[in-house]
């Protein structure tokens, strides 16, 4: 038995919608969750690809709690970092692609211009450090057929995050705070889907150098401008969006103040750079308010 894509983590958000991509075209693809494959059991993670012999594989299996890393940093690192290790082996044994999906995190969000695929790292939180063990493991083990794909600020319709939580709230709250001293790059989930498929084509292709890549959409926000946004698109007050502080949130992690990735590496693979973020947002946001609704009607029912 074979498959063309194998995806780990397919019951989280970029999961999900990667999968979703891949079945729209008719690639044959194993989707596996959590309780069908944890990426921390060695055994089980080559017994797998032994079965399936995928030549791609996707890993959006990941701890995600940010602030729940700080408490929990072996359990985290074990998804996080030796998780991917493992993949990473068994990828290797098999002739494997393997599309590994990073975070913003492995750098310390204090700089003032676009990181590059080639800063060095300095995670700030546990969560960066865990996750830059399982990239470093990747690009270790797998020189020529390992890519690292980092994102940051993702929102998609499969899973809850800032933008649906901004639909939801500008329905049931007059006025809201929301932090505007951290800048980023909101990030669709069907982008970055749309760019491992690409990146995968191209690495089996021998196309794509192995790596780093930077998968968030083009341009800059801070969150409090991301708000604004989500009500214009919603036809409420932006203005109703006030500005506050990081500092005023009083979180266990900190977060970066700045998150803006870089996109050099992807002119190596043929490829351009993902689209501004506003006009991704729009082709997004009736997929994302159809959600919000469902999940109304399922706890209204």
């Amino acid at each position: 038995m074979t498959c063309e894509w194998f995806v780990t983590g397919a019951d989280g958000m970029l999961g999900r919608e990667l999968v979703s991509r891949l079945k729209a075209r008719k690639v044959d693809t194993v989707a596996v969750g959590h309780r069908r494959l944890d990426i921390i059991d060695g055994d089980a993670v080559r017994a797998a690809l032994k079965q399936y012999r995928p030549a791609v594989v996707a890993n959006c299996a990941a701890w995600t709690d940010v602030d729940a890393a700080e408490s929990h940093e072996a359990e985290a690192l074990a998804v996080n970092g030796h998780g991917p290790a493992r993949l990473a082996e068994s990828c290797r044994a098999n002739g494997t692609v393997l599309l590994h999906v990073s975070t913003d995190y492995v750098f310390p969000g204090d700089g003032d211009t676009p990181y590059k695929e080639t800063d060095t790292p300095a995670p700030r939180t546990a969560y960066g450090r865990t996750k830059l063990a399982g990239e470093r493991a990747v690009l270790a083990t797998l020189p020529d057929t390992g890519h690292v794909v980092r994102t940051a600020w993702l929102y998609g319709a499969g899973g809850n995050n800032f933008v649906r939580a901004m639909i939801r709230t500008e329905a049931i709250q007059d006025v809201l705070h929301v932090v505007d001293d951290q800048h980023g790059q909101p990030t669709w989930t069907g982008d970055v889907a749309d760019r491992l498929l690409l990146l995968g084509d191209t690495a089996r292709a021998g196309t794509a150098p192995p790596g780093v890549y930077h998968a968030t959409n083009s341009g800059q926000a801070t969150w409090n401008r991301l708000a604004r946004e989500v009500f214009r698109l919603l036809g409420a007050d932006p203005e109703r969006v006030r500005p506050t502080s990081s500092a005023a949130l009083r979180r266990p992690a900190v977060r970066p103040a700045y998150s803006v990735l870089g996109h050099g590496r992807w002119s190596d693979a043929g490829l351009p750079t993902l689209r501004h973020w506003c006009y991704a947002l729009v082709e997004a946001f009736p997929e994302l308010r159809a959600a919000e609704r469902r999940r109304w009607a399922r706890h209204a029912a």
